[in-house]
């Protein structure tokens, strides 16, 4: 008697392949690039208060179609540019018009 074993009940959770992130674009001025903020939640370890971190990355946006305020999702690429190491994927929310 031998027991069947799937790969997918064993193996354990790996993070995916392809880094994403999801974040507001801030800043649509440069040809081609858009400055997205990303914002994380993470607990101190010493106090444990949840301490809001962030961080501001350059993506490509091929058809400057991107606008500040929209929420989008960004993937890790190869280096396009000296700060340039990621790409816009998608559209999540469109910004609100005032």
């Amino acid at each position: 008697m031998t027991e069947q074993k799937t790969a997918s009940a064993e193996a354990p959770a790996r993070r995916p392949l392809i880094a994403t992130e999801t974040g507001r674009v801030v800043g649509d001025k440069m040809n081609k690039t858009v400055t997205v903020l990303v914002e994380r939640r993470v607990k101190h370890p010493l106090y444990g208060k949840v301490v809001t971190k962030s961080a501001k990355y350059h993506a490509h946006d091929e058809n400057n179609e991107y606008r500040a305020g929209d929420l989008v999702e960004i993937v890790a690429t190869r280096k396009l540019s000296k700060t340039k190491a990621w790409k816009v994927s998608r559209l999540l929310e469109k910004a609100k018009e005032v």
